[in-house]
């Protein structure tokens, strides 16, 4: 429960993340990209949904208090001061996700097979993301 609790912390400061660069996004390719974050968002937010269901089910307490939701996260909430950053900012959280997901994926594996593939359906979804930010990086100019 304490994992799936840190997982969904993680989730919970991606959402923020997502909706503050979908909110701020700016530039010339600005529109597109805030559809991007935006969709992002509202995935990472599913992802919290069905992390706190599933701690539900194993009778723990799904933990949505704000303090102290940056100390559970995997991930660091930054702003980003243009476009670019905001996108780099994105890429490096989802990155540290998929590590972190898979290691918990590993844990899970002999523990929990249900946890499990709950871990193992997000982390496609995290990859996917990943290589969305990835693509719209390379499509920025370089600074």
């Amino acid at each position: 429960v304490k994992l799936l609790n840190d997982a969904l912390a993680t989730e919970l400061v991606c959402v923020l993340r997502y909706k503050y660069h979908a909110l701020a996004a700016q530039g010339i390719h600005g529109e597109s990209v805030k559809q991007e974050f935006a969709t992002h968002a509202r995935e990472e937010e599913q992802h919290a949904d069905m992390l706190g269901e599933r701690i539900s089910q194993l009778g723990g307490k799904p933990d949505l208090n704000p303090s102290g939701l940056l100390t559970r996260s995997a991930t660091e909430y930054a702003e980003g001061g243009d476009l670019r950053e905001m996108i780099e900012e994105d890429l490096i959280a989802e990155r540290i996700a998929i590590e972190t997901y898979r290691a918990m994926i590993r844990y899970f594996s002999s523990h929990d097979p249900t946890t499990r593939q709950l871990m193992e359906t997000i982390l496609a979804k995290e990859e996917e993301h990943a290589q969305d930010m990835h693509d719209l990086l390379v499509q920025q100019p370089r600074r």
